[in-house]
């Protein structure tokens, strides 16, 4: 069967992009065919209809409008999808040039994955969109990343064993990987987008050519020290970029090379658990940073949870970050001021990148401008100030921002065909085409005066039609006067009227007829210049927007620490980790809206050598876990260069940190609870060192009695004799409160609880001391559990107990002696009437014979009598 030239066309792109769904252009809209049609039809939830035959059988099509793509691109791409983009290439009007049947040039200009996206509604504006690469040469691994959005890439040692971590740390959205890596299944762990590539693209000495040619530099050695790994990742990640982008390169800065061992090394599970960014449900709600975030720039917020993500174990670093903080908790005024005035600070970055690519439009030229006015504003009003931060580079482009100034609007159209971008006055030959296209009648009517006034004859018009055009219209009778005069040609004569033109208004004909597309024309010419004059002061622009973060982020963290009551840490070399007072930072938010205060806690771990552990005690939802964790998290805090929730604190800097508390499954892995706590645990005794710091909840629970604690004894044991950390180990295991006078490293400390009239309260409260008790059965009370499976397992705790306290009571035995669970003798008293409510206050004495009275007639109403 024949193959239409539309059809043929759209095969042969297809096969360009074999793997994603074809957005093929055809006028206002995308259109899919086959079974890109079916799959997309399924995914954004539209109309399947068809379009001709292919071999014998119907086409299935479906498409979008060119207008909305980025909200369907966004769903696509959330549902896994990649997505090539195929626009016309020339005007229809091109085509026909070449025959009246001739198809429009189309090709792919992009291909649209997950970590790619560039356009704002695809993106978090205050997260991070990480494309990462992945390389091994001889046993030596490298990950190199870059945000395509913002322009940075990275690039750090990596072998397997810290892939994982470091794809955590950075919360990648895709991950470039060598055919037969044999590392899929890490990727896909963290929810990220596996994308394989030739093992030649990851070539270090190809890339070495590559990068030196993205930079125009004749050696990367200006750039750094860089492995052969290091230049595989990096190049892999530019060749793709070059795939996806179809040659158009966004402004990548310069690589830098991070050191791991500059960085708190905290691993995939131990984020989860501690919720630093991302939830269980994977937003923000929640989590340490939704807590904290007090910043009102998009570039602050992804420079809060880069921090975040990865504090730092630099000395100087954090002292200096700290010193930031502490300035602007001092200079309260001051730091208020920064803050109303970086509100208005537009993300640049972003607005960089998209110019870049040729994606930009007029309102990335007006962030570009906004940014550098928040600048300069900030830098006048910092000037002189005695600042801990380098603000140089807010100034020193007071050019480009006249320039953009002058030239455009202040509220522009979101696209540049819509016109009304350029300001009125900055270009004559705009300003006369918009003055034809939008006042030719004016034009006219002025002309028509100059030409009644000439002539003398005030009876003349202009006027116009679709055969003539415009044209000069007199009477017969003043005919031969005009036919007399220089400069009025003759068109056409009728019964009364006789019709001239001149050469004047022929050519403001064309000029009025051509003005409004001449005035897009000129518009567009500006634009590009007004760009390439932004992109040639890109370095500098990127620069002003670090040192826009960086105040935002330091001014955010000093509004939180001032509202919040927090203090600055104490932060060094030493094995300290002494905490006076300290909270949960997402948990007293969390207590605040319901009026209900936080009971703060110490925690003392210093040890100048060897382990430092406190094993908890105590019932659960006393409050173990959340002094497990603010621990951790006022480390965490700490170390990225914020202030903390305590009355005082000094840290020794932590290298590693690690967690394991609460309970998942891993079916889809086939873990079960107690596997996933097993391999969690076993990470953690394989890795820690004495720098680091671990909180342990509950360990062996998910087994039998004895099993669970015999793990739990022997990981204290060598988390005390081996790893030699820092630690909280909470357990229910009571038998394990014994360590505390085995190893010197280990204290007891315990929950404190009341019991009140058969019920516990708890107290929140961490003391010296061990716990007797885990009041289970009263916390299973609390929870709501009937009444009669409450009583019958006090009956069986209490036969337990009696017959440990007897000694030879093996628990079997004791439970085998117990009589069988009644219903009946089990089951609640019968509820009291209202009626017997009502007598249980009563006091007969003390009744008048009124009230004596009053009560019969009050009981008889209860009692429905």
């Amino acid at each position: 069967m024949t193959v239409t030239p539309m059809m043929a066309q759209y095969l042969d792109i297809k096969a360009e992009a074999p793997d994603a769904l074809l957005f093929y252009r055809m006028g206002d809209f995308y259109e899919l065919f086959f079974d890109d049609a079916v799959a997309a039809s399924a995914a954004l939830d539209i109309a399947l209809t068809k379009r001709g035959q292919h071999l014998g059988a119907d086409i299935p099509m479906c498409g979008v409008p060119v207008h909305s793509a980025e909200n369907y691109l966004m769903t696509l791409i959330r549902k896994g999808f990649r997505v090539a983009v195929a626009e016309q290439l020339e005007a229809p009007e091109e085509a026909k040039k070449r025959g009246s049947k001739s198809v429009v040039a189309r090709g792919i200009v992009r291909l649209v994955t997950p970590g790619t996206l560039t356009e704002d509604r695809l993106l978090e504006a205050r997260a991070h969109n990480y494309l990462a690469a992945w390389c091994e040469v001889r046993g030596e691994g490298a990950l190199a990343w870059a945000d395509i959005s913002t322009g940075e890439f990275h690039v750090v040692a990596c072998p397997r064993v810290r892939f994982g971590p470091d794809l955590a740390r950075l919360g990648v959205a895709e991950v470039i990987l060598p055919e037969g890596s044999g590392v899929d299944a890490v990727v896909e762990e963290q929810g990220a987008a596996v994308t394989p590539l030739g093992r030649s693209a990851f070539d270090s000495t190809s890339a070495e050519g590559r990068l030196m040619a993205l930079y125009d530099i004749g050696s990367l050695e200006a750039f750094g020290s860089f492995s052969r790994a290091d230049l595989g990742a990096m190049g892999a990640l530019v060749e793709y970029i070059e795939i996806t982008q179809r040659g158009r390169l966004p402004l990548l800065r310069p690589p830098r090379r991070e050191a791991a061992s500059t960085l708190m090394a905290i691993d995939g599970a131990t984020r989860r658990n501690l919720e630093l960014t991302r939830g269980a449900t994977g937003s923000r709600d929640g989590t340490l940073l939704s807590a904290i975030d007090r910043t009102v720039t998009a570039g602050g917020g992804r420079l809060l949870e880069r921090r975040l993500s990865a504090p730092s174990t630099e000395e100087e670093v954090i002292a200096a970050r700290l010193d930031t903080v502490d300035w602007a908790v001092r200079d309260d005024a001051l730091a208020d001021d920064i803050r109303a005035i970086l509100r208005r600070a537009p993300d640049m970055d972003r607005a960089l990148t998209r110019l870049s690519l040729d994606r930009g439009g007029p309102r990335d030229l007006t962030a570009v401008r906004g940014g550098l006015e928040v600048g300069g504003l900030l830098f006048d009003r910092l000037s002189g100030a005695d600042l801990p931060l380098d603000i140089s580079n807010l100034a020193g482009r007071e050019d480009l921002l006249d320039l953009l100034d002058r030239a455009l609007v202040a509220e522009p159209p979101m696209l540049l065909r819509d016109g009304g971008v350029i300001a009125a006055g900055h270009d004559a030959d705009l300003d006369e085409a918009r003055q034809l296209r939008d006042e030719g009648r004016g034009v006219i009517a002025a002309l028509q005066a100059k030409y009644a006034a000439e002539t003398g004859i005030a009876a003349l018009k202009v006027k116009h039609n679709n055969v003539l055009g415009y044209f000069i219209e007199i009477t017969a009778t003043h005919a031969a006067r005009m036919m007399e005069r220089d400069g009025f040609i003759h068109r056409q004569t009728t019964a009364s009227q006789v019709r001239f033109t001149t050469v004047e208004l022929s050519e403001l004909e064309t000029r009025i007829l051509n003005a409004g597309a001449r005035a897009q024309e000129i518009e567009e010419r500006i634009f590009a210049s007004l760009r390439t004059a932004v992109l040639e002061a890109s370095d500098a622009i990127f620069a002003a927007a670090r040192v826009l973060a960086d105040l935002d982020v330091a001014t955010a963290l000093a509004d939180l620490a001032r509202g919040e009551g927090w203090t600055r840490p104490r932060v060094d070399g030493s094995r300290a980790f002494e905490i006076t007072a300290g909270r949960h930072p997402v948990v007293e938010r969390a207590l605040k809206r319901t009026g209900s205060p936080f009971v703060a806690n110490d925690a003392h771990l210093t040890a100048e050598d060897g382990a430092a552990i406190r094993l908890l005690t105590g019932p659960n939802m006393a409050g173990k876990s959340t002094w497990l964790r603010q621990n951790a998290l006022i480390a965490v805090l700490a170390q990225m260069g914020s202030f903390v929730p305590a009355e005082s604190a000094h840290i020794g800097i932590v290298s590693q940190l690690f967690s394991r508390v609460g309970a998942s499954d891993d079916l889809a892995r086939g873990r079960s609870t107690f596997m996933v706590e097993m391999v969690e645990t076993a990470a953690i005794l394989n890795q820690a060192d004495d720098r680091s710091f671990v909180i342990l909840d509950e360990i062996g629970r998910g087994t039998s009695t004895y099993d669970g604690l015999s793990i739990a004894w022997a990981t204290l044991e060598h988390l005390h004799e081996v790893n030699r950390c820092r630690a909280l180990f909470a357990t229910h295991y009571h038998e394990m409160t014994a360590l505390a006078a085995k190893l010197a490293g280990v204290e007891n400390a315990t929950v404190a609880v009341r019991e009140w009239e058969g019920d516990v309260i708890f107290l929140h409260e961490v003391r010296q001391g061990a716990a007797d008790r885990s009041y289970g059965v009263q916390v299973a009370r609390l929870a709501g559990l009937p009444p009669a499976v409450v009583a019958r397992a006090r009956e069986v705790l209490q036969a337990l107990e009696e017959g440990e306290r007897r000694g030879g009571g093996k628990p079997k035995a004791v439970i085998d002696n117990l009589p069988l669970f009644s219903v009946t003798a089990a089951a609640p008293p019968p509820r009291a009437t209202p009626v017997e409510d009502r007598l249980r206050k009563v006091m007969p004495d003390e009744l008048t014979p009124k009230a004596a009275l009053e009560l019969l007639y009050e009981l008889k109403i209860l009692a429905g009598i």
